[in-house]
């Protein structure tokens, strides 16, 4: 991958970890859903350590979410009944792809939204004992949520928060994803080489590095010989920006559909441009302010890993 990606302001990363729960004695997920949508369909179950199944978004203005990612990808919105929170499931053609989370922010606080992002794991506890030998932190205990499966999260060594999910049922099958669906995530980190090694640690991925041309590092994660994510070098200033995820969408044209989030309230972060792949891609912010990418995708196009 070779993006000019905005860096994610450091303030933005620690006030997310604050909505999460780091330092704090409730758990991340307080108001989790009673009744959780199946991730995996496939029969037997499956499971693919290491994948992105799932993200969840966490944001002041639901209502407002619900109208941009519903115009932007034309998902379809389920309100889950919940303890606490408002939380409601996003799908696409009657398959769920994340979740939405109000949280409104305290009093004189500025809490940005922002997507986290959930890899498969077999075992939580193993993956959080392996992830602290390594250098992460803790943001949320393992915690076991009937029919969702067990799940925890973490902040990896330079501080980029992520969740590890061992689904009860099953992760979803490996496919090209059609528009609207989660086709890539992209680690944005200081020393990509550095923390690759804690992913692979982690994962157990094979990594590749990419030919060199711009001066920064670009790493893919591959397993099963299905490239996974990447790390890329952080751009910007280090002192203002932070290491962290980022999901990118599928969409049929990446012009088409930045243009469309700003019409829809959000703003362009990364205007489009020719990616390493040879298609286009672009970064755009929703209304709350939380980054997500559009990548356009050819179905020619080859989804398998580097051999």
């Amino acid at each position: 991958m070779n993006h000019p990606f905005l860096g994610i302001r450091r303030a933005a990363v620690l006030a997310l970890m604050a909505l999460l729960g780091m330092g704090a004695a409730r758990p991340m997920m307080g108001g989790v859903p009673r009744e959780w949508p199946a991730l995996g369909d496939a029969k037997p179950i499956e499971h693919h350590p290491g994948k992105m199944i799932w993200a969840d978004l966490v944001t002041p203005d639901l209502a407002a979410a619900e109208r941009f990612y519903g115009g932007m990808f034309g998902w379809t919105f389920e309100t889950l009944p919940t303890r606490s929170t408002r939380y409601v499931v996003a799908s696409l053609g009657g398959h769920p792809v994340g979740g939405l989370l109000q949280r409104t922010a305290a009093p004189g606080a500025h809490h940005p939204s922002a997507w986290l992002t959930f890899f498969a794991v077999g075992d939580v506890d193993a993956a959080r004992r392996t992830a602290l030998k390594e250098g992460a932190k803790v943001v949320s205990e393992p915690k076991t949520y009937p029919g969702r499966g067990r799940q925890a999260v973490l902040a990896d060594p330079e501080g980029a928060v992520f969740a590890v999910l061992a689904s009860s049922t099953g992760d979803p099958s490996d496919f090209l994803a059609a528009p609207g669906e989660w086709i890539w995530s992209s680690l944005l980190a200081r020393d990509p080489a550095r923390d690759a090694v804690f992913y692979q640690n982690l994962f157990h991925y094979e990594v590749f590095d990419l030919p060199n041309e711009d001066g920064a590092d670009h790493v893919i994660f591959s397993s099963e010989d299905y490239a996974r994510a990447s790390a890329n070098t952080l751009p910007g200033d280090p002192t203002r920006h932070h290491p962290h995820w980022l999901n990118f969408v599928r969409v049929a044209d990446t012009s088409a559909a930045a243009a469309k989030a700003v019409g829809l309230g959000g703003r362009i972060l990364v205007k489009p441009h020719l990616d390493r792949h040879g298609g286009r891609a672009a970064v755009v912010a929703d209304p709350a302010g939380a980054p997500i990418g559009l990548m356009e995708w050819s179905d020619s196009d080859s989804k398998g890993g580097p051999k």
